[in-house]
């Protein structure tokens, strides 16, 4: 029999709240966190807005000591330790660099480009004579896993800990990997969850391709409108998203109070073939995850509350629509309530998933869905495939059971995970 999973804590570090609470009222209201960026400015980037979560130098003693601190860049890691250790104690755990090891927990934690700031700066200083000299504390911040290993040490986490990487896939994964782990016996919990950089040296490949938008950079707030007729490429952001996974029996030992259960889910890769490239979904692999992660959970597509949609703000929004209503084969004011996230905090890249996820979750604790922003003209193609009703611009307050949330990243790589209420039967 498979062990069920239950989510015992959040965190969360986003363009438009650094703490769940300020997190969850900014997703009520639809309050954005985009905002101009001087540098972008500086530096003749065609998009010079973009989604950047707060932290101010306190709240960073708050995760790590001075020493660690000693010339910390890597905002990555950064917002993945304090979503990630805000996660932990969310779900009851005490951070104690003392404790004993626990074999029990581990932690999947994804990231794309690992510490490019701290790699640039100790590169920069040096040259191919002094490479010795590129410094001791660039290794833990520009290695791929350098984000789990921060927390598996903060955190005294004995199975297993690693880092998973499949671009705007990377967070929606971890949790399915993590979902995995505790099913199969192989751990009681894992804190899963994704982080992405962010900076000149993230976004200007971005900017370089032309797919993000530039023509909002005197209304920021504008600037990123998926499922919009005007929509003009996304806009860049970063952040972390973070929960425990945690086996029922376990929770249920320790009273821990539940968010929702994960009932399972689906990953795949369009292969790049029949439509599908390193940028664009192939269509039929896209269906075919979402239909695997109905069927791998049991649940009927009819029971499916809301959609946390991937929906960037490019020309395949639409086509991400259409292969929705495919997939669960329910079109018109038969298909259920869907919403991006990403019109209030821009496209966060490897963290998408995670923070998405978490947006998910809440939708279900708190019985809301959030609303779409900046899609008041609505694509004409999309409203040709569902009702306008389907794609709520206010807070629909409602019971939500069920939500699907899918990402689709480059390289055609797909992940679509159910989320449920919690119920003891």
């Amino acid at each position: 029999m498979k062990n069920r999973v239950v989510i015992t804590g959040l965190g969360v570090v986003a363009p438009n709240g650094t703490s769940v609470k300020e997190f969850t009222e900014s997703l009520k209201i639809g309050r954005s966190g985009i905002t101009h960026q001087p540098k972008l400015t500086d530096l003749g980037f065609s998009c010079t807005i973009a989604g950047v979560p707060n932290i101010t130098e306190e709240k960073k003693l708050h995760y790590f000591t001075p020493l660690e601190l000693r010339g910390f860049s890597s905002a990555g890691i950064l917002y993945g330790c304090i979503a990630g250790v805000d996660a932990w104690k969310d779900a009851g755990f005490e951070v104690d660099k003392n404790s004993e090891i626990d074999f029990d927990s581990g932690t999947v934690f994804g990231a794309g480009t690992s510490g490019i700031e701290k790699f640039r700066e100790a590169i920069y200083k040096i040259d191919d004579i002094k490479v010795r000299r590129i410094g001791s504390s660039t290794v833990a911040q520009t290695m791929a896993s350098g984000v789990s290993a921060y927390l598996g040490g903060k955190l005294g986490l004995g199975n297993q800990v690693t880092t998973n990487s499949s671009a705007c896939t990377t967070g929606t994964e971890s949790v399915l990997l993590g979902y995995d782990r505790i099913v199969s016996g192989q751990a009681k919990r894992m804190l899963v969850g994704s982080c992405s950089d962010e900076g000149p040296y993230i976004w200007g490949g971005f900017d370089a391709l032309r797919v993000m938008t530039y023509k909002h950079n005197e209304t920021p707030e504008q600037g990123c409108r998926p499922l919009s007729a005007s929509a003009s490429g996304f806009v860049p952001g970063s952040g972390a998203g973070a929960m425990v996974l945690e086996s029922l029996e376990s929770a249920l030992e320790r009273g821990a109070d539940i968010y929702a259960e994960v009932l399972g889910g689906a990953v795949n890769s369009g292969g790049q073939r029949n439509g599908g490239t390193m940028t664009a979904p192939n269509p039929e692999a896209v269906q075919n995850c979402i239909t695997k992660a109905i069927s791998n959970t049991g649940v009927h597509p009819n029971d499916i509350d809301t959609i946390n949609g991937h929906l960037t703000a490019t020309t395949k929004d639409s086509l991400e629509i259409e292969n929705w209503t495919k997939a669960l084969q329910r079109k018109g004011l038969n298909f259920p309530p869907i919403n991006s996230l990403k019109s209030m905090i821009g496209h966060c890249l490897t963290a998408s998933g995670a923070i998405e996820s978490v947006a998910s979750v809440l939708q279900i604790k708190e019985d809301f869905i959030f609303p779409n922003t900046n899609c008041e003209d609505l694509h004409p193609e999309i409203t040709t495939l569902i009702d306008k009703e389907r794609i709520p611009q206010k807070k629909i307050d409602i019971p939500v059971t069920i939500v699907a949330k899918a990402s689709f990243g480059f390289g055609d790589v797909n992940a679509c995970i159910i989320f449920k209420k919690y119920s003891i039967s």
